[in-house]
């Protein structure tokens, strides 16, 4: 059996594993949204896992897997912390109610049939590229296009950071309340944050790319990018604000929705 197809499945089992002993901790609780952090921190353990299977040590490897980690403890930090500041999400609680009404499903069905099963092969699914990118023995320096890619990764992860910093200020200001953020980041693309989330994804698969195995990994960004703009982000998120504020019809007429570019100037009285 090749040794990438022994990485991927070591790291499936791995993947399956965190997601049990999550569904089992959430289901205690009743909670299900500490599953959002599992997606960045889940990557991250799934990076290290791949660095320790192939040996480690080459500076694909090293970038790799520093760099996904990285995010990892952004991302999934962040998410814990929005969930203890929060509470749980609505999505979550309104998704299991229905089940339970509609199906006759017990939460701890539910929670994994329509949480912990979907995001699992999803996370691996997205994570091809840092799996990937780290068979090769290679230990020659990254080239022009792994440079590239780094650099471009780590645009992204600041890009995102900032974005969800400035999110967390402008919420926090009673004087918000109510109000579109249109302010920062958010002036130039209404998605700050999952913008620096493809930066990061297709950043690390141009690291993995400059290998022969890691260029068929092209298929973990461009999922997450699909997810992202046309099926659980922003169609999700924009419903949900068009829904809450009254203000959000008019941003997304002047905003571009995921690239960043100058807002449209206002209508003419």
């Amino acid at each position: 059996m090749p040794d990438f197809v022994v990485v991927l499945a070591v790291n499936a089992g791995v993947i399956l594993a965190l997601f049990v002993l999550a569904w089992a901790v959430c289901v205690a609780q009743r909670d299900c949204t500490p599953v959002d952090s599992l997606w960045g921190l889940g990557m991250g353990l799934v990076a290290i896992s791949t660095y320790l299977q192939t040996g480690g040590g080459t500076p694909r490897r090293i970038v790799l897997t520093g760099i996904c980690v990285a995010w990892a403890l952004r991302l999934g930090g962040y998410m814990l912390w929005r969930w203890r500041d929060h509470g749980p999400d609505g999505r979550y609680v309104r998704m299991l109610d229905k089940a339970k009404a509609e199906r006759g499903w017990g939460y701890a069905y539910a929670a994994f049939r329509l949480v912990f099963m979907l995001q699992m092969p999803l996370l691996w699914l997205v994570c091809l590229p840092v799996q990937l990118g780290q068979v090769s023995p290679d230990a020659s320096p990254l080239g022009p296009l792994g440079l590239a890619g780094a650099v471009l990764a780590v645009i992204g992860l600041i890009f995102e950071s900032l974005a969800d910093f400035q999110l967390v200020r402008f919420k926090k200001n009673p004087v918000n309340a109510g109000q579109v953020m249109d302010k920062g980041l958010w002036r130039y693309t209404r998605h700050p944050n999952y913008f620096g989330d493809a930066c990061v994804w297709w950043g690390l698969w141009l690291v993995a790319a400059e290998t022969r195995l890691g260029l068929f990994a092209v298929v973990g960004p461009i999922y997450l990018v699909y997810t992202l703009t046309r099926w659980s982000g922003v169609p999700t998120v924009e419903g949900r604000m068009r829904r809450k504020k009254p203000g959000y019809e008019d941003y997304m007429r002047r905003t571009s929705g995921f690239f960043p570019w100058p807002p449209k100037p206002p209508k003419a009285a």
